[in-house]
């Protein structure tokens, strides 16, 4: 750190604190304060909610205080400043108002304080569907950077081994996790979300606030915080809410690295992989699938790495990169033959076979070679259907049925383009809904054949359960 904090200090001053008094104020040494003003530390989590409040400020704002360097005209400093504030500790224009709301939740936060402030604003936000949220915008570049932060942070920190703990709190979360998970596997990213949203907001969050990622127990709770906002995120996700989507990854990749979770962190950002090749941003997609794997060579999970070399394939497959493509899938399919059950984590457990051979079924569809993609879509639909999950087999047999469509199969494409949209209509996940409109278009310019009629006049019906 570098640079007198002087936003902080006239904040301090403004409400009202000599130095010494404001130490007073929270049971502190002067000198610490001292430290704060320098520069030279910051407050420790667990003072952050003392200390905005003595300054009148939120935690995001104290965030904004702490930056080092001389204030400039226009700073934010506090929402509630007396009438003796100078000009340049009022509220920015409202220009700069519309461009924080623009990039909430898309920043990758130094302070946790701030971070878990924006978490709360986040949840709340998404419960209420405020315009400032719902009218939010993707963009796929504002992935990279978090992920490079969390890589060097990764790679500079020693590895930790921490026991687990017995907390009956964490150990609540987690089964609360498991079950949010099971739900959004077997019906799809619509349903529950409310809910879950509604437990992070009243549970998770004021524990956060209360805890430090420092102690065992707090590195814990992290964890188990950041599971769940990468589960909100992967809910928004195939709810077709991408802006939502990503600031919940970003947070979640924040909260696992702040618990030193490597593993949890590289699955997150195989989210945010996911996320930018299906959008249409294959190349982020596979340098997000690559810095998770780089993040990896600091932690053990293959699965975790079997999931991000199909990422990677999805993507290279995506850009017409046939011979990456199909070495990503082999190194896939050799990390999962690693994989040891019991020694993964619980966010795992649905990076099995049917997720997997999905995902290699829909890299080799891209690659246009079908004899592949319907192989690996037949695996996937098998163990789907054993599983009874329904996502999972719409899109597995949605891939069958355009590969029967590349060898000019029609009879079986629509047979099978059928049984994907049964699947679809029990589910709430626009991915499956996505992909049985685009067989349907596909299927368009065979309308007059009887079995293309047939299969209209039944989807037709099914579908409008859906609108």
């Amino acid at each position: 750190m570098g640079g007198r904090r002087t936003r902080f200090v006239a904040a301090r001053k403004a409400a009202g604190y000599t130095q010494e008094g404001f130490a007073f104020a929270l049971g502190l040494d002067p000198s610490t304060v001292n430290r704060w003003e320098r520069g030279t530390s910051e407050p420790q989590v667990h003072n952050w909610p003392k200390v905005a409040e003595l300054l009148k400020v939120t935690p995001a704002e104290l965030a904004e205080l702490l930056r080092d360097g001389v204030a400039a005209p226009g700073d934010l400093v506090s929402v509630t400043q007396p009438a003796t504030a100078s000009p340049t500790t009022v509220l920015s224009s409202a220009n700069d108002l519309t461009m924080r709301a623009a990039q909430f939740g898309l920043v990758y936060a130094a302070s946790l304080p701030a971070t878990v402030e924006v978490v709360a604003e986040l949840g709340r936000s998404d419960m209420e569907r405020r315009q400032f949220l719902t009218g939010a915008m993707f963009s796929v570049a504002a992935s990279i950077a978090p992920s490079r932060d969390w890589l060097v942070a990764t790679l500079e920190e020693a590895t930790q081994t921490r026991g687990r703990v017995g907390s009956p709190q964490i150990e609540t979360i987690r089964k609360t996790f498991g079950i949010f998970q099971e739900l959004d596997v077997m019906r799809g990213g619509g349903h529950a979300r409310t809910q879950l949203t509604a437990y992070l907001k009243q549970v998770v969050i004021p524990l956060l606030q209360e805890n430090d990622p420092e102690t065992a127990n707090g590195a814990e709770l992290y964890s188990a915080a950041s599971e769940q906002l990468y589960l909100l995120g992967w809910m928004a996700f195939d709810n077709g809410e991408h802006a939502i989507a990503q600031r919940y990854l970003i947070q979640s990749l924040r909260l696992a690295e702040a618990a030193m979770n490597v593993e949890l962190g590289a699955h997150v950002l195989a989210g945010l992989s996911d996320q930018a090749t299906l959008t249409g941003h294959p190349d982020h997609g596979v340098q997000l699938a690559r810095t998770g794997i780089a993040g990896l060579s600091r932690g053990h999970s293959p699965a975790c790495l079997a999931d991000l070399r199909a990422l990677q394939a999805r993507a290279e497959a995506a850009m017409g990169d046939s011979g990456a493509a199909a070495k990503s899938v082999h190194l896939s399919q050799q990390a999962f033959e690693q994989v040891v059950t019991d020694e993964e984590q619980e966010w795992a457990r649905f990076i099995d076979v049917a997720y997997l051979n999905g995902e290699y079924a829909h890299a080799f569809r891209d690659l246009e070679r079908p004899a592949e993609a319907a192989m690996f879509a037949q695996l996937s639909a098998d163990d789907a259907a054993r599983q009874r999950r329904a996502r999972r087999g719409s899109l597995a047999k949605a891939a069958m049925a355009r590969a029967a469509l590349s060898e000019h199969n029609l009879d079986k494409a629509t047979a099978v383009a059928l049984e994907a949209t049964h699947l679809a209509v029990t589910v709430k996940s626009s991915r499956s809904t996505e992909a049985v409109n685009d067989l349907r278009d596909r299927l368009k310019p065979h309308r007059r054949s009887p079995v293309v009629q047939d299969f209209f006049e039944e989807t037709d019906l099914l579908m409008a359960a859906l609108a």
